[in-house]
């Protein structure tokens, strides 16, 4: 673009917002330049990281969980740019769905450096220091989540064959949801410290969150296509690889790493928060599934048995 066009295009720009150009050039003259520190913003992202004790491997710990949030965040980015598009075509919705399966493989894949870079000794001294503190209250995870399917399909298995939805206000939808089981009891209703701390955080966020993305979720987006983008074999192997990723896949790798330190001694020892984890995180159990009908019934009825390590990829 020659010097003229460039500057026409500055007025433009400007002109529309009202600027005068001039101003903005004259600004340029006392602009420093921009450096990578400066803009990756280096010296806050390295000071975030603050042990509780003065075991080494805590960092590895501190600085592991960072590095999710990170990815979590990017997720999220694609997540928005999927719901919010108004011309959604299969190709922008495999492509960023696609882009979203990468870094949840980046996740389920990376559990080695918890699972191997840990000394066990170190670990079950410093997770004492966390109680009641957990993963289960990454709140961009719970984020993803919702922005992933109807709320329906991310009710406890036990209440949702016969749980009605259509007359439950989002209050009763969220005190039903699975993950509640890992800081409730459901007999008596009592919450635990970990569940209680991380609703009068998040709650009301997390309200609006689920009201705003029923209407669209990725589930929601792709039944909201037409019969022949549905159809997109494309798509539908991208929406089951990361139903499958998400739900068996990083799961499985997040179950295995917290069995080698939580089952390394002669008893069992609960999570942090509290939770019976193998029953809480083991896909068995609640058969999480965030696009049902692009699974069979077979596939359905052994979700998280013969489906651990793959699944089919359609023709």
């Amino acid at each position: 673009m020659d010097r003229e066009t460039l500057l026409a295009k500055l007025d433009e720009k400007f002109a529309a917002m009202g600027q005068d150009t001039n101003v903005h050039l004259e600004g340029l003259l006392h602009n420093t330049p921009i450096t990578y520190w400066d803009y990756i913003q280096t010296d806050a992202l390295l000071n975030l990281q603050i042990q509780r004790t003065n075991l080494p491997d805590e960092m590895v710990f501190i600085m592991y969980h960072q590095v999710n949030e990170l990815l979590f965040k990017m997720i999220l980015w694609e997540m928005d740019q999927i719901a919010d598009n108004q011309d959604l075509t299969p190709e922008f919705f495999t492509e960023h769905l696609s882009r979203i399966s990468r870094y949840f493989d980046v996740l389920a894949n990376s559990f080695e450096i918890m699972g191997d870079g840990m000394e066990v000794a170190q670990y079950m001294k410093f997770r004492n220091t966390l109680t009641p503190a957990s993963g289960f209250q990454s709140a961009q995870y719970r984020l993803i989540e919702f922005s992933s399917t109807e709320i329906i399909n991310l009710i406890d298995a036990r209440f949702k064959m016969n749980f009605d939805i259509e007359n439950k206000s989002f209050e009763e939808i969220f005190e039903n949801l699975y993950w509640q089981a890992a800081g409730k009891d459901f007999k008596t209703g009592e919450k635990s410290t970990l569940l209680n701390l991380f609703e009068k955080r998040y709650k009301a966020e997390f309200l609006r969150y689920i009201e705003d993305y029923q209407k669209k979720n990725l589930w929601t987006r792709f039944k909201e296509l037409p019969e022949e983008a549905q159809n997109n074999i494309d798509l539908r192997n991208a929406m089951r690889h990361y139903d499958h990723t998400v739900n068996v896949k990083w799961v499985m790798a997040h179950y295995n790493a917290a069995g080698k330190y939580l089952l390394s001694g002669d008893e069992d020892v609960e999570a942090t928060g509290g939770s019976d984890w193998r029953k809480y995180m083991h896909p068995k159990y609640q058969r999480r599934i965030f696009f049902p009908t692009l699974w069979t019934e077979e596939e359905h009825k052994n979700w998280g048995i013969t489906n651990l390590e793959s699944y089919e990829i359609l023709k």
